[in-house]
């Protein structure tokens, strides 16, 4: 079955739909944060240290954005964002396949470690746990995980 959405790289005037998808994705996951209150926080991360930094590739369905990934030089997947309506769907997969192309040598990341969902995802697209660490933003316990061709 072909895909009903399409991937491109991210244009500037994605940011306000990428940084409200961000939002409203890990308000789902973790519904006791309120990750309104980190917008600003968010948007200047987003702009300093990501646009700054990564590759951004985008998911469009009928010209709306549902997800995205970032994948930095050294091969570090900040961010994989999901519209919780497609969680489930082959959208992720076709995501990380893309940083996975973007970056042949290989592919790291951070993921909660309570996010059990995320885990799995990773561990079926290949990802190795590499790791412990701790979210120094967050406080939160933390997988490092690696995928290597």
């Amino acid at each position: 079955m072909a895909a009903d959405f399409t991937l491109r790289p991210y244009r500037v005037e994605d940011e306000d739909t990428a940084i409200e998808l961000w939002r409203l994705t890990w308000q789902h996951a973790y519904p006791s944060i309120d990750f309104t209150a980190r917008v600003p926080w968010w948007r200047e991360r987003w702009r300093n240290e990501l646009v700054a930094n990564a590759q951004i590739v985008v998911a469009e369905q009928a010209q709306a954005l549902i997800g995205f990934v970032t994948i930095d030089g050294r091969g570090y997947l900040d961010q994989l964002v999901i519209s919780p309506d497609r969680w489930g769907s082959t959208l992720a997969t076709a995501l990380v396949d893309e940083a996975k192309r973007l970056s042949p040598n290989g592919v790291t990341l951070l993921v909660n470690k309570d996010n059990g969902r995320a885990i799995r995802f990773y561990e079926r697209n290949g990802f190795q746990h590499a790791g412990e660490d701790v979210n120094p933003t967050s406080g939160r316990p933390v997988l490092k995980m690696a995928w290597r061709p």
